[in-house]
């Protein structure tokens, strides 16, 4: 077994939640919804022997502070990403590497405009970005997003978290159907899932990133959201071609958000390719970053 320490960190005026492990150079591991940082620990244990691994739990999820308890729509991803360049200040690290998936990838992306020169590299499993337009909204994948529409609500989270089995029906829905290659892969974590959004405010930090982001997901399903120049950063995608949520045929302008681009697919892969095929994913995240500097 991995050794994995965890402490709390103060970065950007709140208490942040990180689970460490590993030596060498600093990784970043970003996690989405319904997720925290208990997703990442396949891919920590195969990476653990070459990088330092820093995992938070992102505001509002797991064990890191609540500061808006109730709803609230001021946790989007520049927020988030201002967490991460606290948290590297007050570990004393200048430079690292991010790796995103789902709300990662989001706060990756915002890391990349807002502080380049930060990152060695980003690196993206089926990655969100604005090109993909108003097809988010097509009629077939309105099966698809609904839950999206649904997390805004102001019942929402108490209707989510009105029992137990409730919430592990919710929850365990999402890691069951978006995991396309592989649908146990979070059957024996799935106990430890519900537990965690269970805990108080965790089901409501959690919607409260789509009530942050509603406004610039409907401005990119009506096509009005405005143009942005792309990333510079070196950036590796790997993409699920079995991913139900985010088709692989959306990679399609990804060239367009990321000027310095290394995409490819991941056979037989769903929406979460760090749990259904971790030696896989770790694999690509070594070779990514072991060539690049600290």
């Amino acid at each position: 077994m991995t050794p994995i320490h965890h402490e709390t960190v103060q970065a950007n005026g709140i208490a942040l939640h990180v689970a460490r492990a590993g030596r060498g150079k600093p990784l970043v591991l970003l996690h989405g919804w319904p997720e925290f940082w208990l997703t990442w620990e396949p891919v920590m244990a195969r990476l653990a022997d070459r990088f330092d691994l820093i995992v938070p739990d992102l505001r509002g999820f797991g064990m890191s502070e609540k500061p808006d308890p109730g709803p609230s729509d001021r946790a989007g991803a520049e927020v988030h990403a201002a967490d991460m360049v606290g948290l590297l200040d007050t570990l004393g690290i200048e430079r690292a590497g991010v790796v995103g998936h789902d709300v990662g990838a989001y706060v990756g992306q915002a890391l990349g405009r807002a502080a380049p020169d930060r990152l060695t590299g980003l690196f993206f499993f089926d990655c969100p970005y604005p090109g993909i337009g108003p097809r988010l909204a097509a009629p077939e994948m309105l099966a698809e997003i609904w839950y999206q529409s649904f997390q805004v609500k102001p019942f929402a989270a108490d209707l989510v978290g009105s029992s137990r089995e409730a919430c592990r029906l919710y929850i365990g829905h999402f890691l069951r159907h978006w995991a396309g290659g592989n649908p146990a892969a979070f059957d024996a974590v799935l106990d430890a899932f519900t537990d965690n959004f269970m805990a108080p405010g965790n089901l409501q930090g959690g919607f409260n990133w789509y009530l942050s982001a509603q406004a610039g997901r409907l401005a990119m399903i009506a096509g009005t959201a405005p143009p942005q120049d792309p990333i510079a950063v070196p950036t590796c995608v790997r993409w699920g071609t079995a991913d139900p949520l985010f088709p692989y045929a959306w990679t399609d302008r990804l060239g367009e958000t990321f000027s310095d681009l290394d995409l490819a697919p991941l056979e037989g892969v769903g929406h979460f390719p760090h749990r259904e095929a971790p030696d896989r994913a770790a694999t690509e995240i070594a070779r990514f970053f072991e060539g690049r500097g600290a």
